[in-house]
């Protein structure tokens, strides 16, 4: 891919000095998968760098729990500055126990330790509904990049486990003909001891963490807190558990900024619906594209969980939130584990864009669609698996 250059009039941070501001930089393109077909974004050949806590905060949302309304909204100014920066932030004191995580990832690591026939038992080709194990080569978020080096174990909403649901019986029709639920990979899993128990401890944790972060965004969107309650009581709220075995770090003759030719952990990519909470273990690999086309890392931070914006929630504050693109790289020369909870409206429901997010004389960017289309959509343009794209 051609180079070409770009003047950048401000400063930009390496990990021992500052740039020059105006020196040219050297810059290639991305392509990268989107609900309106490929995209490509411009992103600068600096050397990769860690962020700054200006870049991703670290929010203390202690307050959304708090009976008082000036504590909630707090939190929200907080979550809108980094949904309009950058659509990356750390979360702490986030009321999820720290052996909700430890126990999850235990469990995670039991698994995947395990041989090739036995994971296979929960092959995600055996699923009704795409639960289950995807094993090596078998994943390629981004297809314009390689495949993603890295293994996982996912799992779709299933109300049974949802603390909210009293009952199946309760759930409405109109909903209900979304769900899709299943034992298989429960089943697939019952050589190992707990491992079903930890992991829908850590999923309904998450759950109920996401319920409410929602009321945070709402209120950050100059919403009624409960202004989404009735889009979330059966949500799209998926998870997965990626192991990352450790890839090959650029070698001192690589080229600066041509890393994104090489292999990924999980490809370039954003998220499709509202937002993810991500636990990451402690040996890094996370990458965010800033919003000057930058690579920099979101290196972990024990206690917290990292959040970003999807592409839903983009649509729906028409741009006024940012889904960043995102991708990991395993350089650590260990086995990495990431267990990221994505969440979003029920599959039923749609919104359009918000009346709060167009300002007088502006125009809706997006036209409304139901998320079911919104995700089916995404997920068409972005699992493609086979070697040759």
């Amino acid at each position: 891919m051609s180079t070409i250059f770009l003047w950048v009039y401000q400063r930009l941070h390496t990990n021992t000095s500052a740039m020059s501001s105006i020196d040219p930089i050297p810059t290639t393109q991305l392509r990268l998968s989107s609900g309106n077909g490929p995209v490509c974004r411009t992103v600068l050949t600096t050397p990769l760098r860690d962020a700054d806590p200006s870049e991703i905060p670290i929010i203390d949302i202690a307050g959304i729990f708090s009976t008082a309304l000036s504590d909630r909204a707090k939190v929200a100014t907080e979550i809108r500055d980094a949904a309009t920066n950058i659509g990356f932030f750390y979360i702490k004191n986030h009321g999820v126990p720290s052996e909700v995580t430890d126990d999850a990832y235990s469990a995670c690591l039991h698994f995947f330790r395990q041989s090739p026939d036995i994971k296979n038992r929960a092959n995600i080709k055996q699923s009704k509904y795409f639960n289950g194990y995807k094993p090596p080569m078998s994943q390629r978020i981004n297809p314009f990049e390689s495949i993603d080096v890295r293994e996982t174990f996912s799992w779709t909403y299933d109300p049974r486990y949802d603390p909210a649901v009293a009952s199946l019986d309760t759930i409405p029709p109109h909903i209900a003909r979304y769900l899709r639920y299943e034992d298989f990979h429960w089943d697939a899993t019952a050589n190992i001891p707990h491992f079903k128990e930890a992991v829908v401890r850590y999923w309904r944790s998450c759950l109920v963490l996401a319920r409410a972060l929602v009321h945070s965004f709402a209120l950050s969107l100059n919403l009624p807190e409960d202004y989404f309650a009735e889009k979330i009581t059966h949500p799209d709220a998926a998870f997965a558990l990626n192991y990352y075995p450790p890839i090959p770090s650029p070698g001192s003759s690589m080229e600066v900024g041509k890393d994104n030719k090489g292999q990924v952990s999980i490809g370039s990519h954003t998220d499709f619906q509202l937002f993810t909470i991500l636990w990451q273990d402690n040996n890094g690999g996370l990458q965010v594209l800033n919003r000057q086309g930058q690579w920099i890392n979101a290196q972990p931070i024990p206690g917290t969980f990292v959040v970003n914006i999807a592409d839903y929630l983009q649509r729906i504050t028409n741009d006024r939130y940012v889904s960043t693109v995102h991708r990991a790289q395993n350089w650590s020369g260990k086995e990495r584990i990431s267990m990221p909870f994505f969440f979003g409206f029920n599959l039923n429901e749609s919104c359009g864009v918000l009346d709060s997010c167009v300002a007088e004389g502006e125009e809706r960017k997006y036209d409304e669609i139901s998320c079911e289309d919104w995700v089916q959509r995404r997920a068409k343009a972005m699992h493609k698996t086979d070697s040759g794209a």
